[in-house]
């Protein structure tokens, strides 16, 4: 899953960046709404974690915006503002959720997780697709009951179909899954990864090449 850092702020930021990475997540950070606007319009993100405090354009302003133009995607504000008139004005503009300076970067990144279940109708941190069972939380994977060892990427990429289940997924945004700005990978890649990940699963589920668009992942029972 891959999140967007609106902050202007290098330290938080890189704070952020950092925990989320090490959350497992594919993370990118730009300082301006501005930017955060570029990027949204050129790339896919699964989430924004917004501060309200920008410069020039606030925080606000910019989940405005992105409400208007009919996005959905989910919008995490963090911010050292903590009226309750703040509060629901982000809310009553169209941010899912709200922390208050300081955090701590296991929090934030359970609230990231969730709001991205959310988005993809699942209620549970537990997914279970045949003989595969995934836990969102933990990032573990299990066959048949049994542990399934998977790196990062493939975890990445795994979780990625298993939330969309049934649908095709483009190979550009799990390209995007496991890699943000800051690493160089080729689409190849992805094919590498979903080869493994075939291999280790077996015939617990099919993951599918859809041709000239990406992958599915077919849940068994359906």
């Amino acid at each position: 899953m891959r999140i967007l850092i609106v902050e202007d702020d290098a330290l938080v930021a890189d704070g952020l960046k950092r925990g989320l990475a090490g959350a497992g997540f594919a993370v990118d950070q730009v300082g301006t709404a501005e930017q955060a606007e570029t990027a949204l319009a050129a790339d896919e993100f699964d989430l924004a974690v917004v501060d309200i405090g920008l410069p020039q354009i606030d925080g606000l302003t910019l989940v405005r915006r992105l409400r208007r133009s009919g996005s959905s995607l989910p919008v995490l504000i963090i911010t050292a503002r903590d009226a309750l008139a703040d509060r629901v004005d982000a809310l009553d503009l169209g941010a899912d959720d709200y922390m208050v300076k300081p955090f701590e970067l296991p929090e934030v990144a359970a609230r990231c997780r969730a709001l991205i279940r959310r988005t993809r109708s699942a209620t549970s941190a537990q997914l279970t697709i045949g003989a595969v069972a995934l836990d969102l939380s933990s990032r573990t994977v299990e066959l048949d009951g049994h542990p399934l060892d998977v790196t990062r990427r493939e975890w990445s990429i795994l979780e990625c179909l298993a939330l969309d289940t049934g649908r095709v997924v483009r190979k550009e945004r799990l390209l995007r899954a496991i890699a943000g700005w800051d690493e160089e990978l080729t689409p190849n890649a992805v094919e590498v990864y979903v080869s493994r990940l075939r291999a280790k699963l077996g015939d617990a589920v099919a993951i599918r090449t859809v041709r000239g668009l990406g992958y599915r992942l077919d849940d068994p029972a359906a």
